[in-house]
């Protein structure tokens, strides 16, 4: 978007540029035509401030040195200039140009006709430079508003990233938990499981040796009877 904003910005100067350029040109050559066909509307060319030294040199009666002509197209002083018309521009063709200063004269009605559609082409320059200067702040707001949104949602990311990472860290920190709290109750249960088996065994051996036992308890009970009774006096018969 970065390059497409600048190709597009770089166009828009040179179109600019070439408008001006037309548009100084076409208000060039309507000021010529007014000089012979108007010249109430003639705009004199401001005249050459001299520099220090020249001032000086025909104070002193000498003459200054002779202005370099204006360059550029036929020594207007314009020197870039595209061919950017509209479409309307395109539809007005230029009437062809007379031949000497006296067709001019003798057709001021169409002198100011051409004069006219100057002022008609430099009305559409005016209205391309118009339009282009429009889509250029649209583009560049649009561009602008484009980034604007760009930086919040890179933001946004960044945030629910690290929203993210920290629950991710804690849901870690809670599986070391959980295993080591896992860790301990697996050798709790180990440890149970081992009590178990030895009570098991033991009451394996308590139940294969009931019958035995009981007899041999009986045996003492009686046997503890009799002597309670011999200490009592009593007959002992056996």
């Amino acid at each position: 978007h970065g390059k497409q904003r600048a190709a597009e910005h770089e166009e828009f100067t040179e179109l600019m540029a070439s408008d001006s350029a037309a548009k100084e040109l076409l208000n060039f050559a309507k000021n010529r035509l007014n000089q012979f066909y108007n010249p109430r509307m003639h705009k004199s060319a401001p005249k050459a401030e001299l520099a220090r030294q020249e001032r000086i040199t025909i104070n002193l009666g000498g003459e200054a040195s002779p202005t370099a002509a204006p360059g550029g197209i036929a020594n207007t002083g314009i020197a870039v200039f595209t061919q950017a018309w509209t479409s309307s521009a395109r539809k007005v063709a230029p009437p062809p140009p007379p031949a000497t200063f006296g067709a001019y004269a003798a057709q001021s009605k169409e002198n100011t006709g051409v004069i006219a559609m100057i002022d008609l082409l430099i009305k559409d320059v005016d209205t391309d430079m118009a339009e282009a200067e429009k889509g250029e702040e649209l583009s560049q707001r649009d561009y602008e508003q484009m980034l604007a949104d760009a930086k919040l949602k890179r933001a946004q990311d960044g945030q629910a990233l690290t929203e993210k990472s920290n629950a991710k860290a804690e849901m870690e920190a809670d599986l070391e938990d959980y295993k080591e709290k896992k860790q301990s109750l697996t050798k709790e249960l180990l440890a149970t499981e081992k009590h178990l088996a030895a009570l098991h065994g033991e009451c394996d051996w308590l139940l294969q040796h009931f019958d035995v036992r009981k007899e041999a308890r009986d045996g003492e009970i009686d046997a503890l009877g009799k002597a309670k009774a011999v200490l009592s006096g009593a007959d002992y018969e056996p």
